[in-house]
């Protein structure tokens, strides 16, 4: 009996065509975000401590302004609510497993699929600065301080039954990638499967990763 494909997709610079971290930290953060956001690429800081730090730098009183903000330039990538309607009509469970925080993911989002097949970060505005949370913490197979897991939200899921298929673009996809049957990449994440020859197929537009799930080559 073959497996039940179901697809883990990336969030920021994978369904949206910038990552909307980076995007909110150049427009509201102060300089040292950039330090932060270097380590994290350098992987000599874990994504939970990069990510918690550098919202620590914003004030919650902006909540309402960086909402505003990340609808304005969350420019989604092309081929996306095509994409939504192949999965739907293929049977493809499909969830999204994003770094990004609940605030401004589920605004994007919520035209598009339900809350709860949406795996990210959540948020605490009580404070000073802004206060990340971590619903979707690491299990006892991963050992990375991912922040929001993907490897460990994969590991849910029965790898007898399922082809899990990955689509992401950063190194927060890095160790998902590791375990997929599958992985579509782009960006940053090529060049890391490359370095460790996982596997996977480029991709630009979600048309590209539609055509590739019904054995359509590019001509």
């Amino acid at each position: 009996m073959s497996k039940k494909p179901i697809i883990f997709c990336d969030f920021d610079g994978t369904i949206t065509q910038s990552d909307n971290i980076v995007s909110i930290m150049k427009h509201f953060a102060p300089p040292e975000w950039e330090t932060l956001k270097d380590k994290v690429l350098s992987q000599s800081l874990s994504v939970k401590e990069g990510v918690g730090k550098m919202f620590s730098l914003l004030p919650s009183t902006l909540k309402e302004e960086i909402i505003r903000y990340v609808k304005e330039i969350g420019i989604i990538r092309a081929g996306f609510a095509e994409f939504i309607a192949h999965t739907k009509e293929q049977d493809i469970p499909l969830y999204i497993v994003s770094g990004g925080i609940d605030f401004f993911v589920y605004p994007i989002l919520d035209p598009y699929i339900d809350r709860d097949h949406i795996y990210c970060n959540a948020s605490d505005f009580s404070k000073e600065t802004i206060d990340i949370i971590w619903p979707h913490a690491c299990d006892a197979h991963c050992s990375n301080d991912c922040g929001c897991c993907k490897p460990s939200i994969l590991r849910q899921f029965d790898s007898t039954k399922y082809e899990k298929i990955v689509i992401g673009d950063s190194i927060t996809d890095l160790q998902a990638a590791k375990l997929a049957d599958r992985v579509y990449a782009r960006d940053f994440l090529i060049q890391k499967c490359e370095e460790l020859q996982i596997p996977y197929t480029p991709f630009e537009q979600f048309t590209d990763i539609i055509q590739d799930l019904k054995g359509v080559k590019p001509v």
